[in-house]
């Protein structure tokens, strides 16, 4: 949830961001605020996923152990020197 509102502040800062660069006529800091709007965006997206995550390893931990676990074997074989 964090990581979700996080993101939401980076927009909200890249928005002012960019409204006080658009008022001043500072293109720099207009791409800079909307650069931030959209790394914002991204961890909004980022933190929706995480959550998902989370929901589902409590909704199914049978489950996400058995990934985990075949996510280690795959990982463990790709770097097993032979």
């Amino acid at each position: 949830m964090l990581e979700k509102i996080e993101g939401t502040a980076q927009k909200l800062a890249g928005h002012v961001q960019d409204a006080f660069g658009a008022a001043t006529g500072d293109n720099s800091l207009r791409a800079e605020g909307k650069t931030r709007q959209a790394a914002g965006k991204a961890q909004e997206l980022y933190g929706d996923a995480l959550n998902q995550v989370r929901e589902s390893a409590v909704a199914n931990p049978l489950a996400t152990l058995a990934i985990v676990a075949g996510a280690g074997f795959l990982l463990g074989a790709l770097f097993t020197k032979r």
